[in-house]
């Protein structure tokens, strides 16, 4: 064994891939569905630095991961996070989380002067209960020692089991009634033009009186398929290629328009044929399918865009990104150069722009060494919190000139899952020995104070959620999951509420959040005069 440990000690990257390893091992195990996930990670790090002293990684390998996992976030949820701050249902989601996330803060710095524990450990089990790496990174370097890590390593567990039993507790007694959605696959109609109250009526006309969600991919007219042109004068048995991602609007649109017709115009491709085709080209990516240019003199449509496991509709403010899957009806002599044009390479789901990961990190972190005056506080600087408010505006950008901001969704997870692990494992094998030094003095305290932090901000945000703002269920589940931060806590929530809303509540408040306990803990920090 002595052998092992001088081996880990002389060998740290060694030390820090074997700490991966076994702590996923670890994370995948299950207690009656609750597991630690990528959280194993640090825990496995403070048994391995516990017993090997000397075997932590340099530092600036911890923070390289955590800016990995906040530029990953920031790029991805970049226009969920600005819809959220605009929206009547973001800015209420937004406001319950904060009360939530500033309730607990307030708790964990009560524990100072009621109990005696240090200001770092405090804020390392406020950190610990909301699962925010980011806060733990910025109170260790606000205090200036490691001490933060034990009061965060102590308190995770609460932070990632404590929400999902709450969660399971709240459905069990509210009990909501909430229906899984259909998924959202594009359903196609043929559709011939009965209705006299459309003919002669232009194109663009009849796409305003059809249910929203409706669209118009093709006409059939004369024998011929041709593209949907919105000065095209409709006629008497005109066959419409409708196409929707809910069924019930598309039978809608079916009796308003006249009678179905199947086959029509599937079984004719000689004028327009369909081509799915993945977007790779940074022709297309990160614009909007507006302002496309197709090569000259090729007539093309976008019937629908496929990305991930949902269909979407050809929104015309709809921004392509890499990996997207899209839907053309363009004629058969024109296939090559359409694929040409969108690149058309299974490789863009995994397309990194290392040039525009370099200037936006570049950017985040000259942002957060600027110091900015707080009334009350003084002048501080926001650090990694700066890195992550640039990155959700790039995220929301997308694309600036030649500089595509956009990820592909498999690429975003790679990326950040990984840092997050580098962080965890580095921050875990360099706090071992500190750690099992102050669990042995302090015993189950610290384990208590660490799960009533918790239910301050569960409670806290659950309350304004469902009884203050009235927000649906299945939305304040995802609120309570973006203010714990955990993603295996929305994986559970998307079991206790089967919609959409968990994800889009999660990412409206996740950044936001993220932000807001980064700078509780430097404003606790300075206003204490640490």
């Amino acid at each position: 064994m002595d052998v092992f440990r001088t081996l880990l000690e002389t060998q740290p990257l060694l030390t820090l891939f074997v700490t991966v390893a076994l702590g996923y091992l670890v994370g995948e195990l299950s207690i009656k569905g609750v597991s630690l996930g990528s959280g194993a990670v640090l825990f496995v790090g403070l048994a391995i630095g516990g017993w090997a002293p000397k075997s932590a990684p340099p530092a600036l390998l911890g923070t390289l991961g955590l800016l990995l996992f906040l530029y990953g976030i920031g790029i991805q949820y970049g226009e969920q996070f600005f819809k959220g701050l605009t929206s009547a249902d973001g800015l209420k989601a937004n406001a319950a989380a904060a009360l939530g996330v500033i309730g607990a803060g307030f708790v964990s710095i009560a524990l100072v002067p009621l109990f005696g524990v240090g200001l770092d450990q405090s804020l390392g089990m406020f950190a610990g209960s909301g699962t925010s790496t980011a806060s733990l990174q910025a109170a260790m370097a606000a205090m200036k020692s490691d001490g933060a890590t034990v009061g965060y390593s102590v308190s995770y567990p609460f932070g990632v089991a404590g929400p999902i039993l709450f969660l399971y507790a709240l459905s069990a007694l509210l009990k909501p009634n909430i229906e899984r959605p259909p998924p959202k696959l594009m359903e196609t109609a043929e559709i011939a033009l009965r209705n006299p109250v459309f003919i002669g009526l232009t194109l663009s006309d009849l796409v305003k009186r059809l249910p929203d969600g409706v669209a118009i991919a093709a006409v059939r007219r004369a024998h011929h398929n041709q593209q949907p042109a919105d000065d095209l004068v409709l006629q008497p048995d005109d066959v419409l290629l409708a196409t929707a991602t809910n069924p019930a609007l598309l039978r809608e649109a079916i009796s308003l328009c006249g009678e179905l017709q199947p086959g029509r115009m599937t079984s004719h491709r000689e004028d327009l044929d369909y081509l799915r085709v993945f977007a790779s080209s940074r022709l297309v990516v990160g614009r909007a399918l507006r302002d496309l240019h197709f090569p000259d003199g090729v007539v093309c449509s976008v019937a629908h865009v496929r990305r991930g496991d949902a269909d979407m509709m050809p929104r015309q403010e709809l921004i392509l990104e890499f990996g997207d899957r899209v839907g053309l009806l363009v004629n058969r002599g024109h296939l090559k150069t359409m694929r040409a044009y969108f690149g058309d390479s299974i490789k863009g789901t995994a397309e990194l722009s290392f040039i525009s990961i370099g200037i936006g990190a570049a950017l985040g972190l000259i942002a957060g060494v600027i110091p900015l005056p707080i009334p009350g506080v003084g002048r501080m600087t926001l650090g990694l919190a700066a890195l992550l408010l640039v990155a959700l505006c790039l995220g929301r950008q997308r694309r600036f000139g030649p500089l595509v901001w956009t990820m592909p969704l498999t690429a975003n997870l790679v990326l950040r899952n990984f840092g997050l692990t580098i962080f965890l494992a580095q921050v875990g094998i360099a706090s071992g020995p500190k750690f099992f030094a102050t669990v042995g003095t302090t015993g189950a305290s610290f384990l208590l104070y660490g799960a009533v932090i918790l239910l301050a901000l569960v409670i806290i945000t659950a309350v304004c959620c469902l009884w203050i703002f009235r927000l649906p269920f299945d939305m304040a589940v995802g609120v309570i999951c973006g203010a714990t931060g955990n993603p295996a806590i929305l994986a559970f929530a998307n079991r206790v509420a089967p919609t959409d809303r968990p994800d889009v509540g999660y990412a409206m408040i996740f950044p936001s959040m993220t932000i807001v306990k980064i700078l509780f803990v430097q404003i606790a920090v300075v206003l204490s005069g640490g």
